[in-house]
Parts: C-alpha cells; structure tokens; sequence
C-alpha cells in the first residue's frame, strides 16, 4: 500500500484477535515509529511491548487502580478492568520521556511520541494489522505509572493495541478538506 493511500483510508480497529504482527512487522512498526519528527534528536520515547501473560499484569495493575479509587468495586468490574489489555494480542505503551533542552519544551517531546505513535498506526494499517490507540484513565494513574516503572519526567502517550483485524473495517464519513482549511488572515 502506498504512503497516501495508508493516509487516507486508516481507520481504528477496535477488535482484534491473534496473531500478533510477525517478527518483520513489528519491525517495520518499530522502524516507523523512530521516523518520527524529533527536534534536536532528543528521542522523547520509549516504548514498552506487552504480550501474552504480561498482557494480564497489567490487567492486574488497571485493576489495583480501579481500587484505589473505589475501594468498593465489584469483583466483575475489576474483572473487566483486568481484561482490558487482552482486547489484543499485542500492546505497545508509549512513554514520553522528557529532556531537558532550551529549544524543545516538554509538550513539544510529548507530541513528538504521539507522532512516533501515528507512524505506528499508519504502518499497521499499510501491513493489514489492525490497529487503535487508547489511553483514559490509566494512562496517567499513580498506580500503573509504579507498576510500569515510569520515572518523574515521563508519561503514557498512548497504548497501542496490535492485532488481526476482525470482521469489516469501519467506514468513517469522508471530510471536506475546505471545512478544516483556510486562508489566513481571512478577508
């Protein structure tokens, strides 16, 4: 598949079963990633692959922050947050990793592993891998943070979930680029 065709027909697959990408796709995944925009080579990422039973680690760490905001919670609710990272066969948690630098503020480096992020998803998409970024709430919780060994200067970007897509991608409405675009300063 060709570079603007990946652009232009990438949709999020949000069922995904095994198997995981192959040895070469990851890759080419990984490859892609470190193509992204990066002022001054600070390299403002790092990424984590989860797999098999680490998959249900981190399930456990979801559910320990599940209580520690609700004491209370059901049993099935912490079930399902434990379940949540096995919605793929194949994880992927991007950490931003903040450098100090004059030129490149913090927020600069954390777009710059979102970006890393996209490259991700577009290869995926152009290899036939199904793939979806998500994050909530415990991208950022105290609890997951710890248990991934997150250090002060760093945050969860994305979890990027890998797999083989299952059943027909979605169609999303085709946007109209005139509505998004403008002349500045407008007459």
């Amino acid at each position: 598949m060709d570079a603007l065709t990946a652009l232009h027909e990438r949709v999020s697959v949000t069922r995904l079963a095994e198997p995981a990408p192959s040895q070469t796709q990851r890759e080419a995944l990984f490859r892609a990633a470190l193509r992204a925009p990066d002022h001054a080579w600070l390299r403002p990422w790092r990424f984590l692959v989860i797999e098999g039973d680490d998959r249900r680690r981190l399930g456990e760490l979801f559910a320990q922050a599940s209580l520690a905001d609700s004491p209370g919670l059901s049993e099935e609710a912490l079930e399902r947050m434990r379940r949540k990272p096995e919605r793929a066969p194949l994880l992927i948690v991007a950490v931003s990793t903040h450098h100090q630098h004059p030129k490149v503020p913090p927020g600069e480096q954390d777009m710059s592993c979102a970006v890393a992020v996209g490259n991700m998803l577009l290869a995926a998409h152009a290899m036939g891998v199904g793939a979806v970024w998500r994050t909530g709430s415990m991208a950022s919780h105290p609890v997951v943070r710890r248990g991934l060994g997150l250090a002060e200067s760093e945050q969860v970007v994305a979890y990027l979930y890998l797999g083989q897509p299952v059943g027909p991608l979605k169609a999303l409405p085709e946007l109209r680029p005139e509505d998004f675009f403008q002349s500045w300063p407008k007459d």
